[in-house]
């Protein structure tokens, strides 16, 4: 049984508080938060009776002696957080996006190197059983991979901190995609040119609208096209995907097995092609996927998906396209 302190009792730290619950190989023995009440009420909504609560991180972790902490605050908090924990000698897995900066990003790594403890960004959407299953047929059908393109659109009315954001299509949810475009490449962006903009009608004060290319490290362009102020006939929040390879073409659209069109016949105008659907296989999703991923790094040693050295090249993106949209120019993504 692993111990486990929350810290965030907001909507993301409810819905760890769930799946911690939830787990039987966890039990949640503290839940922080800079409004001590909200992490009193949050305790007991999910039943964690006894346990501390208040707004005290080194406190808490000093009482409880926790296995782990779930970092679920505000991005601008989670280096302060993280780095707290880590230098306590504490794993931690937390809420993407991993920094507010790269520079802050570097210092959480350096801290996870420099004192031997996990720290695992949850990337949860890698865990998504039919993204899994798009991996597997990009893999097994396509050969040689050259193109790969993702649009997202949905009309998000979140109210809160992201109506404020400066890039909150591109910091807070293309990480997201990013990450996805990553790992279904099996490669890292090296370069990108990106447009950041905002129709005049958007509830967004930050630009909630973007394009960008990318070059990965593999020749790849990976195109993303996106916006969260887009009314009607929303994509996925996977996005929809179409990546193109030597031996043909594969799709999805963010909701139900991706398929693809493998070449058979050569030789006249279109080729003749063989339509198969990808197999998905079932397991945990969502957070609990990146829950167990955690859990089974802390058993076994075995290095998870979203560990802080390779998720930062997923943030290196982020910052990257932001910077390439106020500069007007491709700029270089940093691979460390």
């Amino acid at each position: 049984m692993f111990k486990a302190v929350i810290v965030g009792a907001g909507g993301m730290g409810k819905a760890w508080g769930g799946n911690l619950k939830d787990c039987s190989d966890t039990e949640v023995v503290g839940w922080v938060d800079v409004r001590s009440d909200a992490a009193k009420e949050s305790a007991e909504k999910y039943e964690f009776a006894g346990i501390y609560t208040g707004d005290d991180l080194g406190k808490a972790i000093a009482e409880t002696c926790p296995d782990f902490v779930v970092d679920v605050t505000i991005p601008e908090a989670h280096c302060d957080v993280t780095v707290q924990a880590l230098e306590a000698g504490i794993p931690v897995i937390g809420e993407k996006p991993m920094a507010v900066s790269m520079e802050q990003a570097r210092k959480m790594v350096a801290t996870s190197e420099r004192m031997g403890k996990l720290y695992m960004v949850s990337q949860s959407r890698r865990y998504n059983n039919r993204l899994k299953a798009y991996r597997e047929i990009i893999t097994r059908y396509l050969g040689e991979l050259g193109i790969l393109n993702s649009d997202f659109y949905i009309g998000a009315h979140f109210g809160g901190f992201r109506d404020e954001m400066p890039s909150p299509l591109i910091l807070d949810m293309a990480i997201h995609t990013f990450d996805a475009a990553r790992y279904l490449s099996g490669a890292d962006a090296v370069s990108v040119y990106c447009e950041e903009f905002n129709p005049e009608w958007s509830w967004y004060r930050g630009n909630a609208c973007a394009t960008a290319i990318f070059e990965m490290s593999n020749g790849i362009r990976y195109t993303y096209s996106g916006s969260w102020c887009s009314e009607g006939k929303h994509t996925s929040w996977e996005g929809e995907w179409r990546s193109v390879g030597a031996n043909g073409t594969a799709l999805w659209d963010g909701t139900h097995a991706p398929n693809v069109d493998v070449v058979e016949e050569t030789g006249s105008f279109h080729s003749k092609c063989l339509a198969i659907e990808g197999e998905v296989v079932e397991g945990y999703e969502g957070i609990a996927g990146s829950l167990r991923d955690f859990l089974n790094a802390l058993k076994t040693g075995q290095t998870p998906m979203g560990e802080c050295h390779d998720n930062i090249k997923s943030l290196a993106m982020v910052f990257a396209a932001i910077e390439s949209a106020l500069e007007g120019r491709r700029v270089a993504v940093p691979l460390e």
